[in-house]
């Protein structure tokens, strides 16, 4: 049976996807005037998945790519604030977010054997 793929998505389920904390996201925000997640009525933020490509893209620009916030923020709009683009030009890896209990099991396992390899 063929899964749904969600319209909108949390801060707390972004956050765990990208492995960066809720406040992170909250600040590129501020950084990045690109990324706008709509509110619902209570005010909680929902990303669709071109927030969440848009976010992938800036973290690898800042933890990968070691750009500044200036520099990424100078990169996207060279781009055209294209994301699709950019993960293209960056070869980025994006995997739908439904399939994200793949993906954390996925990131367990590596952790796990990071802790192997660096005790021996």
């Amino acid at each position: 049976m063929m899964k749904v793929q969600k319209l909108y998505y949390s801060i707390g389920e972004v956050s765990e996807l990208l492995g960066v904390k809720a406040h992170v996201l909250r600040y590129w925000e501020t950084q990045f005037p690109m990324l706008k997640p709509r509110k619902n009525r209570a005010g909680n933020r929902t990303y669709k998945v071109r927030d969440i490509k848009f976010l992938l893209t800036i973290k690898n620009l800042l933890y990968d790519r070691g750009y500044t916030i200036a520099g990424a923020r100078q990169k996207l709009r060279e781009s055209n604030n294209n994301p699709d683009a950019l993960i293209e030009q960056l070869a980025i890896p994006f995997a739908d977010p439904s399939n994200r209990k793949r993906l954390l099991s996925l990131k367990q396992d590596l952790l796990e054997l990071k802790e192997m390899v660096n005790s021996l």
